[in-house]
């Protein structure tokens, strides 16, 4: 399942993160606030039918390169997006990616999700098995103690979607096939985040081998879920800050227009990614640098 997230930053302004960017949020096909039922006998979208509509959407918005910014099967889709179109991505921000095709234990609990979306609609135990993908014990809450606002915003979000559309869109992402041996030609910068309490952990790490090390660095948070942008911000904001600097983003008077290329701005140094520098004392991260090869 998913995160039903993307984001966009196209740098047609220079400043530190989302200051004076161009954001734009795209939602999978009917997971718009107030978005009506998609009709039943329109075919389940493939991954790349997904993918291929992040293109319709920014030629209709006349975007060029981008930067993009995805949460679990959002990252999924922003990833394959960037190996289809290359040119069309400055880098990626990714938050517990998904990349192999789903597990079995993974296939198993989506057909749960799946009957149970088809029979009782968005029910209790549905939610239930969402936010054990989404957050952390800690945020969740137990019989003492009381689940946290995040959680309780996330279940009315989604008491807000239309069951036979969060149906369509866990179909398609339970049929997603194993893009790892395309990672190996991704040359955009990227920078993975991922919950140590996420059950997609062990897939951000193989994810991250599988990359360029010249191009990759992964920060865990640690006590966290899946949903670091929701249950700890804040440990995404200083790497944030060095990952943008690589773009001239840092400093709007350096800032000389958008990169040529994916590969045009220099790597991380690695000491601007060492704990230190990103706080491991003030917040729980931790982080990996793969070294040059």
């Amino acid at each position: 399942m998913s995160c039903f997230q993307g984001l966009f930053f196209c740098p047609e302004a220079a400043a530190l993160l989302l200051h004076n960017f161009c954001v734009y949020h795209i939602s999978p096909p009917g997971h718009e606030l107030g978005a009506a039922a998609v009709c039943a006998d329109d075919p389940v979208p493939s991954a790349d039918d997904l993918a291929d509509q992040i293109l319709e959407v920014l030629n209709y918005f006349r975007l060029g390169a981008v930067m993009c910014m995805g949460v679990m099967a959002g990252a999924y889709i922003l990833t394959l997006f960037a190996m289809k179109y290359r040119e069309r991505v400055l880098g990626l921000i990714l938050v517990s990616p998904l990349c192999k095709a789903p597990s079995w234990t993974e296939w198993l609990c989506n057909k749960v999700m799946s009957n149970l979306l088809y029979y009782y609609g968005m029910c209790g135990m549905l939610k239930e098995c969402l936010l054990y993908r989404y957050f952390s014990k800690e945020v969740r809450g137990n019989a003492d103690v009381c689940e946290s606002d995040i959680v309780q915003a996330c279940r009315r979000l989604l008491d807000e979607r239309q069951s036979t559309n969060v149906l369509r869109f866990l179909q398609a992402i339970d049929r997603r096939p194993d893009i790892t041996d395309g990672l190996k030609t991704l040359k955009c910068r990227t920078l993975i985040f991922v919950g140590d309490n996420s059950p997609f952990h062990s897939e951000a790490l193989h994810m991250t081998s599988k990359l360029d090390r010249r191009y990759c660095a992964l920060v865990e948070v640690q006590a966290c879920g899946s949903m670091v942008t929701e249950e700890q911000p804040h440990a995404m904001l200083i790497p944030m800050e060095y990952f943008l600097m690589g773009y001239g983003l840092y400093r709007p008077s350096q800032y000389n227009g958008s990169p040529r290329s994916p590969l045009s701005p220099s790597c991380i140094a690695p000491e601007l990614l060492s704990p230190e520098s990103m706080g491991l004392k003030l917040k729980p991260i931790k982080t990996r640098l793969s070294s040059k090869r």
